[in-house]
């Protein structure tokens, strides 16, 4: 990892906590932090103490975007970054908290609704700001405000470029929950080690990857690989632990990711990943 210090990584309780660590900028998007960052989420998912992840902002903000005003020098990564894939965020397996403790926009935002659950403190300021600056719905953004909040949402958003605060992003459905600030980042990282401790992580990571894959399928396409996926479900560990758990009333011990539950298509995912983290 050439520049382990604009992404930092911290582990509570089974969490990798990742912090966009550019404070002075408010955490302002380089291509050395995006590629930072994409390493830090194939790091904690190959990591087997690690259960689930969130991810935070150091300071003010959380990520306002690309950081118009630094320009890559001759040995930096450009936005997008030309090492990595930008849709490594979608194939990780890990459940992925965003705890948004100040501004978020335009990449940023992208970014935020690439994670799984999105925390946010009151009064946070969204938008989408692609509009205003002369540029298009980047880094899949059209794409994921129309699939989690709806085409007329995602019309209004793009569009207008307008500023949205937390109250009414949580409105339309695209921040899960409103916290006080001072308790956002314990929030999170309770609700993550929930997420990683009492589902199957091979669950977890299969449900993401049929979500995935579902708006590009017709009913019978997604009904027909869920059948495939159940029954390779049930010759699995975690589906036995998780029958034994209930019937002896306790808590289920699932192993991690990787060591429970083997479903097919991880290995192409995985052999993805590893090329990915090679560089």
């Amino acid at each position: 990892m050439k520049h382990p210090e604009l992404c930092t990584r911290e582990v509570v309780d089974g969490v990798a906590v990742l912090r966009f660590n550019r404070p002075d900028h408010l955490n302002g998007m380089t291509g050395n932090m995006e590629v930072a960052y994409y390493e830090r989420l194939l790091e904690a998912e190959s990591d087997p103490e690690i259960r689930a992840i969130v991810v935070t902002g150091t300071g003010r903000g959380w990520c306002p975007g690309a950081d118009l005003a630094t320009r890559p020098g001759p040995d930096d990564e450009p936005l997008p970054n030309t090492i990595m894939p930008t849709t490594i965020p979608l194939g990780i397996g890990l459940p992925i908290v965003a705890a948004i403790n100040g501004a978020c926009a335009g990449m940023g935002l992208a970014l935020a609704l690439q994670c799984d659950l999105r925390l946010a403190a009151p009064g946070v300021k969204f938008t989408t700001a692609f509009a205003r600056r002369g540029l298009i719905a980047e880094y899949g953004l059209a794409w994921l405000l129309r699939d989690i909040a709806g085409r007329a949402v995602a019309l209004d958003l793009l569009l207008s470029a307008r500023v949205v605060r937390s109250e009414e992003m949580h409105e339309l459905g695209l921040v899960n929950r409103i916290v006080d600030a001072d308790e956002l980042l314990d929030d999170a990282i309770r609700t993550a080690r929930a997420l990683g401790t009492e589902s199957s992580p091979a669950s977890i990571a299969t449900i993401k990857h049929q979500l995935g894959r579902v708006a590009t399928q017709t009913l019978p396409e997604a009904m027909a690989e869920a059948d495939e996926l159940m029954y390779e479900s049930l010759t699995g560990a975690d589906v036995a632990e998780g029958i034994a758990s209930f019937l002896e009333k306790r808590p289920a011990d699932f192993p991690p990711l990787g060591s429970g539950t083997r479903f097919g298509w991880m290995d192409d995912r995985d052999a993805s990943a590893g090329k990915a983290l090679e560089g």
